[in-house]
């Protein structure tokens, strides 16, 4: 037979449980910000010439689609002219 583990019961609310709420946020929070400067020691940062590297990457990707997309949008809209004036009978 498998037993089930008891959950320990706190206040959802009322009075005791707003109050301990408000008494354990200085020590809540102190924990975060310790968790939080543990985790930022472990990151590893990138250098100067990374950044300025993969910077000028996106910068050239970003010109070529928008390069891209100003001739097939050129392209289009010239057909699109042209398909009207057909049917319109200019």
């Amino acid at each position: 037979m498998a037993t089930v583990a008891k959950a320990k019961q706190t206040p959802q609310g009322g009075v005791m449980g707003t109050i301990n709420g408000v008494k354990e946020w200085p020590a809540r929070f102190r924990n975060y910000t310790d968790g939080l400067k543990r985790e930022m020691r472990m990151v590893t940062w990138p250098g100067r010439e990374q950044v300025q590297a993969t910077t000028a990457v996106v910068l050239v990707t970003v010109f070529i689609f928008a390069f891209y997309f100003g001739v097939v949008d050129y392209i289009l809209t010239y057909f699109q002219n042209k398909l009207y004036d057909y049917f319109i009978g200019r």
